[in-house]
């Protein structure tokens, strides 16, 4: 066995399945030609620099790159603006006229902005902020619903060099408060509220609370979304409605340098102090354009759909900035994917003749666990590409997704990044991949990413590891908002000269990568390090699961032993005998390593509210510790029954 600091993650789950893309797709595809990999590895910085030339510059850089690890300046003293790219360029051409946003709320009252509706109401918001006293480089925080007004809240900002810090409307007031202190925010926007099941969330008194605490903080903006009555305090609290009434519709873009920041965005760690990631404009720009562009295949005439919440980094990079980029009309919802029916996303495709949807795997998954008849009563022939984003997807989910929603006709792009990275890194190139179903497949052209062990070595063909970037790239992470010193050491510490990612990662042997979660989420079982997201995704591979979360317990001999949290599909009634076969079906995937010790039946599991699985919060329940925070959980109530189902088991 190899030593311990050469121990690397083990590749243990295969998957020999393969989907080309169609000839019909590769005929109209953006690109199709696989020499662009080979183009852009040689010279990675004429190929940024060839994306760049496409967009809007009121001065040329003089020099793409300076980097001295780990500062990275992209387009070295050139001079754009992001609401401009956004916006302005189009209104010359046909597509001044053009759907924007196709907004849906989730009453399902409706809104379409086109490009000159969206440039008008963002110059007069901007307007409105300069009134307030905003001026370059102050911060805003912007905590809001899934309305219109929050994306022009931020071309605003972006428009007169305000440096946005949107916070997800589910957050706690305490979340709130923390990333408004440690931004020094000078304007909160916020609403009334908004609607989530039927419900209104109170964010307007969420903010409250948090104003209490926030000494910077002069003015805060609420937009009438409910209805409902709220405090407004004088002097402090001001109308959207009321502001922008007469404010005026001319507001020339802020020349901004291309390293001046565009926005901080606070990863959703639930423990220590938030943190936040800074990305600057240029960069981020060509980034975020760029990838759109190829990663979709977006064309003039697509409706395309990213589910993402504006809170998280996808909503910025891909419902936001990207698309508009890219000139595209692009929906933007409210609601839940189950209300007032498990149809709501289908019946919105339908609707709106979405062609390319984007969502997350942990959707998917319900999806699958609702059954196929949701999606068969919709009419989704209109789609035409299929996205998934947010943590690595198991093969079934994947082919679900593809069969059920696709129609088995719509290429999957499965794309890996983070908030830090800005845009996608690893991805299928939809008109050149042959798909994998699970696997991100490739870097994007320029990004040149790396599996490597303990050590820092490359992983042969075969192996896993850790996931590293060895080339900056235009959309990264500039700094962690006043804390250099724990960027480098978060970031650039562990292998010199190397981004670390915290990701774990297998290339298999044609060179696909596969990623495997959190290198927190790896377990040691008997000096055998296996990924959580292998056994996850041979749970789910058996025809009764809709999903699970592994985690690792403590074990006298072993080091640590697999415990599942499984979630079986309506109509799948959970038993003994079930327990049995699935710890077999593992075994007979993987290996009799990874056989589960326990598991145990879960209606739900704990969530965050973009989706993702608290793993550390199953991990109290099994090793019996007192609760860590649950703020951040959609539904807290969750992990106290799931404490009790696993008593039960354990007694």
């Amino acid at each position: 066995m190899a030593s311990e600091a050469n121990m690397a993650i083990e590749a243990l789950l295969e998957e020999g399945r393969t989907f080309p893309p169609s000839k019909t797709f590769i005929a109209n595809a953006h690109v199709s030609d696989p020499a662009i990999y080979e183009r852009a590895r040689q010279n990675p910085e004429a190929f940024w620099s060839s994306w760049a030339e496409e967009l809007h510059w009121f001065r040329r850089w003089d020099k793409v790159l300076d980097w001295d690890v780990p500062w990275a300046k992209w387009f070295v003293d050139g001079k754009t603006n992001m609401a401009y790219n956004c916006l302005d360029r189009h209104l010359s051409t046909f597509r001044k006229n053009k759907a924007a946003i196709v907004w849906e709320g989730e009453p399902g009252d409706s809104r379409v902005l086109t490009y000159w509706d969206l440039y008008r109401e963002v110059c007069k918001f901007a307007n409105v902020l300069k009134g307030l006293g905003v001026e370059k480089g102050d911060r805003i925080t912007i905590y809001m619903p899934m309305i219109p007004e929050l994306a022009i809240a931020m071309l605003a900002c972006a428009r007169i060099g305000a440096p946005h810090s949107v916070v997800f409307g589910g957050f706690s007031s305490e979340a709130l408060r923390d990333r408004i202190q440690d931004a020094e925010a000078k304007v909160l926007i916020t609403a009334d509220g908004g609607y989530r099941r039927g419900s209104i969330v109170p964010l307007k008194q969420n903010a409250d609370a948090s104003m209490a605490e926030t000494p910077s903080l002069e003015k805060a903006v609420v937009v009438r979304r409910t209805g409902q009555e709220v405090l407004m305090q004088d002097g402090r609290d001001l109308w959207w409605h009321d502001l922008t009434a007469d404010a005026s519709q001319d507001c020339p873009a802020e020349e901004m340098d291309a390293e001046d920041v565009l926005f901080l965005l606070y990863t959703s760690g639930t423990t220590g102090k938030p943190k936040g990631i800074v990305h600057t404009t240029g960069g981020y720009m060509v980034g975020t354009y760029a990838t759109t562009k190829w990663v979709f295949d977006l064309k003039d005439e697509d409706t395309y759909w990213c589910s993402a919440d504006c809170g998280w980094v996808t909503g910025h990079s891909y419902l936001v900035y990207g698309p508009l980029l890219n000139d595209a009309t692009s929906v933007m919802f409210e609601g839940t994917p189950d209300y007032p029916e498990r149809d709501r996303f289908w019946s919105i495709i339908e609707k709106y003749g979405v062609n390319i949807l984007y969502t997350a795997p942990t959707a998917i998954r319900t999806f699958m666990r609702w059954g196929e008849e949701w999606p068969q009563r919709r009419d989704l022939s209109s789609l035409r590409l299929l996205g998934t984003v947010g943590e690595p997807i198991n093969p079934e989910a994947w082919v679900w997704y593809w069969q059920n929603i696709g129609g088995g006709r719509c290429p999957v792009v499965d794309t890996w990044w983070q908030t830090e990275t800005g845009a996608i890194m690893i991805t299928p190139l939809p008109g050149i991949t042959n798909l994998k179903p699970g696997s991100a497949t490739f870097p994007f052209p320029g990004v040149e990413a790396d599996v490597v062990d303990e050590a820092g070595n490359s992983v042969p063909l075969g192996g896993g590891g850790y996931l590293v970037l060895k080339l900056p790239w235009p959309s990264m992470l500039r700094t962690i908002y006043g804390d250099p010193d724990r960027y480098v050491q978060t970031y650039w510490s562990r292998y010199p000269g190397m981004y670390f990612t915290g990701d774990g990662a297998k290339r298999d042997e044609q060179g696909y990568l596969w990623l495997l979660g959190r290198v927190d989420d790896v377990l040691n079982v008997a000096g055998h390090r296996i990924s959580t997201m292998e056994v996850e995704s041979a749970l789910v591979d058996h025809h009764a699961v809709a999903e699970a979360a592994v985690i690792g317990r403590s074990h006298d001999v072993k080091g640590q032993a697999i415990c599942a949290f499984v979630t079986i599909k309506e109509g799948v009634e959970g038993s003994s005998d079930l327990i049995a076969t699935l710890r077999d079906h593992v075994a007979t995937k993987i290996g009799a390593i990874a056989r589960p010790d326990d598991i145990i039946f879960a209606a739900e599991l704990p969530k965050t509210r973009s989706g993702k699985i608290m793993r550390r919060l199953l991990r109290d329940v099994a090793e019996g510790h007192a609760l860590g925070d649950t703020t951040t959980l959609a539904d807290p109530s969750v992990v106290e029954y799931l404490k009790g189902q696993y008593e039960e088991h354990e007694a």
